[in-house]
């Protein structure tokens, strides 16, 4: 199925879950913020969350710097 991550359309399994996307961009655990057609989708969700044809996800990490 098709869905869009962080602006870019790619090409993901049927029943592909958020934190399984969200594994494909990042390997970081902490300071990483999904949400799914606009609407933040809470970490303990992640692996629940199934993603469906024509989703939008958005992946943010937080960046430390000065």
């Amino acid at each position: 199925m098709k869905v869009t991550i962080n602006g870019a359309a790619r090409e993901v399994p049927e029943g592909t879950t958020v934190a399984q996307a969200v594994r494909t961009l990042t390997e970081q655990t902490t300071g990483v913020a999904a949400a799914v057609n606009d609407e933040v989708v809470r970490r303990g969700a992640w692996e629940s969350t199934a993603l469906g044809d024509g989703d939008r996800l958005e992946v943010l990490t937080a960046v430390q710097g000065g």
